[in-house]
């Protein structure tokens, strides 16, 4: 198992993850945070927990620098600067490509919040790296035109009784290209804080990362 701090170097700064591979892995999936959050964010960090526990390799990684962080805890400039965040995760696919032991493995992007909508942003600028997107709670909205671009398949999760954002996951839904499904927890708010709503997350998560890898294997032709 890797199981490691690491640095991500990008034009700009050079951001911190917690990068855990087990051995062997069936993808790697990478956690974009949302609004005022982090790599250590104790909702990703859950999902992440789940997933490795299914062969999952994850890396959760800081969008913003420190500096860039305090700044937009007084302004919340950068968490709404998905172009930056997406260039960021972009990065980041590209560091996880030039590492030897999992360069072949697929990528899968995992969006909570303003996420959401970078990991979209990456996806539509890496369509050959990224097997599909997984948005919890998420504001794909604000992805803009990239969402006409996505070529991986995508999962939208959105609390029942997260009226707004529900009602902005079905308008982009409409605008998204690529196969995808939302999937609602009833009862859920938008940060599934209620008992059991985290845990349908990590398992529709799960599943769908599934049945993704499924179809890729009977897709590839034989040898």
């Amino acid at each position: 198992m890797i199981s490691e701090m690491v640095l991500v170097h990008t034009d700009d700064v050079t951001l911190p993850g917690d990068f855990v591979v087990p051995t062997p892995a069936r993808a790697v999936v990478l956690f974009a945070h949302g609004s005022g959050s982090s790599r250590h964010s104790p909702r990703n960090r859950m999902v992440a927990a789940e997933l490795r526990t299914a062969g999952f390799g994850t890396l959760l990684l800081d969008l913003l620098s420190e500096r860039e962080e305090r700044h937009d805890a007084l302004t919340a400039e950068h968490r709404f600067d998905i172009p930056l965040l997406g260039r960021r995760l972009v990065a980041a696919i590209d560091w996880l490509e030039a590492q030897p032991d999992i360069r072949r493995l697929p990528v899968i992007l995992f969006g909570a919040s303003t996420g959401a909508a970078a990991a979209l942003v990456a996806a539509a600028e890496r369509p050959d790296r990224v097997l599909t997107v997984v948005s919890r709670g998420g504001r794909p909205d604000l992805a803009g035109e990239a969402l006409g671009h996505v070529r991986a398949s995508v999962l939208l999760i959105v609390g029942g009784q997260d009226h707004e954002v529900l009602k902005l996951n079905q308008e982009a839904a409409l605008r998204l290209g690529a196969p995808h499904s939302l999937r609602v927890v009833p009862g859920a708010t938008h940060l599934f804080e209620e008992p059991g709503a985290l845990e349908q997350v990590a398992e529709a998560a799960r599943q769908w990362c599934d049945d993704r890898l499924r179809s890729v294997r009977k897709a590839a032709p034989e040898e």
